[in-house]
């Protein structure tokens, strides 16, 4: 008997799903255990097997099967499973054949030397090096847009790829919003007669042992050893091959244990993700993350909303205590919650605390899309930064390194990454609202060291259902309305005028 359509098409699509999860294995082991003299070799590898999987994406229809599946979903034929699968492979697929092999071969290629120079830039502090390649990429994501088509705004072709279904008019809505209150509310924080010194925290903490303390914490609140691994990297991630092996590094710094849990936390929020993805799906579209804002939700959930609640650290910090007693044997529970909440604006993103963070990203979604829509232009970009820096933040960088060269996303590529990571908290408040009322108090969950119902909701209300619907619709189906910022706006409120007395 002759397979169905629709089997034929999930064939082909784990198929392809086999030869990602290999590249990715690849990418792993390059930043955890590849010697420095093997990276040539591993980039031509990936690069092999990377065009192998966009090659037989694109002729996935080449028999017509994937068209003809698509009116099936028109016609309203299909069950709710094949609709889903058949739905998201042809979004894919319709955007990927727009753009020529001679166009995706030449943007590759830009990105992977742009790279190298940002870098070089990056460590000379010179932007002026970096700018050339930057107006390329800028321009090559311009064409993009005009290959693939757009309506209202170019940005939404980048923002569409990192965040499905997502506009520029949209997220400039949201994030309007929620800079609106933030400046204000940074001031309050400023202006606020306490005082916190995140300096009292600093020590001399054997790598070691932050390593054997990491562990227990990502296995208490739920990382599946068996089903995931731990490792260190330069740059912390996390990855996965399959829901059955998920991966996540994490840095570790002998003078500031925080620094590693809180990054720890952050990764097993995304690895909770992908093991709580239906392994039964593999290769389809059911089994994977709705969108990088959706995925940053769940990292940022769980390495703020609940990382950094004085109920975490009711459970933890006396096992802290005892595993590094020199330091923290003289400061209090409350001593310790406030100073891991300090607020203070700082130059670098990724070093920001939990409310001055989301400036860091609204200046640089304003920034990127001004350039594709044409308003500003690259070279004047160091200057437009710190005015930003200065508006929104109150400080200046001195230089290109501590300002427009910090972070590798443009370099990349990765126009339209950027806004996930404030989409992400957004969605990360609404969730958490919802999830306290229909589980009761949280907190008294949390300081009993038990998260196995924060786990099974989100496993429920999330995880489980793939990419069946958008982000926007996820938002709406789980929380009854649409994104709003407010959520995480009477979140930081409450938190942060207690912790301040504002």
């Amino acid at each position: 008997m002759e397979k169905k359509q629709t089997e034929k098409l999930k064939e082909r699509l784990t198929e392809i799903a086999y030869i990602a999860s290999s590249v990715a294995v690849l990418n792993w082991d390059m930043e955890t255990n590849m010697p420095p003299q093997g990276a040539d070799a591993r980039a031509r590898s990936i690069s092999h097997l990377s065009a192998v999987v966009h090659d037989k994406f694109v002729k996935i229809n080449e028999d017509g099967l994937l068209t003809d599946l698509k009116r099936q979903v028109d016609e309203g034929v299909l069950s709710k499973n094949d609709t889903v699968i058949i739905r998201e492979t042809w979004r894919s697929y319709e955007r990927e054949r727009k753009l020529p092999e001679t166009f995706v071969k030449e943007l590759s290629e830009t990105v992977s030397r742009a790279q190298v120079v940002w870098a070089s830039a990056r460590e000379k502090s010179d932007f002026k090096l970096f700018l050339p390649w930057l107006e390329k990429i800028i321009k090559l994501k311009k064409q993009e847009a005009e290959l693939i088509g757009f309506k209202n705004s170019p940005y939404d072709v980048s923002l569409d790829y990192h965040e499905p279904a997502m506009t520029a008019e949209k997220t400039s809505e949201v994030l309007n919003e929620l800079k609106n209150f933030l400046i204000p509310f940074v001031a309050k924080i400023k202006n606020s007669k306490i005082k916190i010194n995140p300096e009292i925290l600093k020590g001399n903490f054997p790598i070691e042992k932050q390593i054997v303390f990491n562990k227990k914490v990502a296995q208490k609140i739920g990382f599946d050893f068996q089903s995931g691994r731990m490792d260190q990297s330069v740059h912390p991630f996390s990855t996965s091959f399959h829901p059955s092996d998920s991966r996540i590094t994490t840095r570790y710094e002998k003078r500031d244990v925080l620094s590693s849990i809180g990054t720890t936390i952050h990764e097993v929020g995304h690895a909770l993700y992908e093991q709580g993805l239906p392994a039964k799906h593999f290769g389809t579209p059911l089994a994977e993350s709705v969108s990088y804002g959706i995925h940053e939700s769940q990292s940022r959930l769980w390495e703020n909303m609940i990382g950094k609640s004085f109920a975490f650290w009711q459970y933890f910090y006396p096992q802290l205590k005892k595993d590094f007693p020199t330091l923290f044997k003289n400061i209090s529970l409350n001593e310790f919650y406030k100073t891991i909440n300090c607020v203070r604006p700082s130059l670098i993103r990724v070093e920001a605390d939990e409310v001055t963070y989301n400036l860091h990203i609204i200046m640089r979604f304003e920034i990127e899309r001004d350039l594709i829509e044409n308003k500003i232009s690259a070279k004047d970009l160091p200057e437009i930064w710190n005015q930003k820096m200065k508006e929104y933040l109150g400080i200046k960088a001195s230089n290109d390194k501590a300002g427009v060269l910090q972070d590798v996303h443009w370099s990349m590529g990765g126009v339209g990454y950027l806004p996930t990571y404030s989409l992400g908290n957004l969605y990360s408040a609404q969730f958490y609202n919802k999830m306290s009322k229909d589980i009761g108090n949280i907190d008294d969950q949390v300081r009993q060291g038990n998260f196995g119902e924060i786990i099974n909701w989100l496993g429920k209300n999330i995880h489980s259902l793939g990419k069946t619907y958008t982000a926007s619709n996820l938002v709406k189906k789980v929380t009854g309305e649409e994104l709003n910022s407010k959520y995480f706006s009477d979140y930081l409120e409450k938190k942060y005028g207690e912790i301040y007395e504002i």
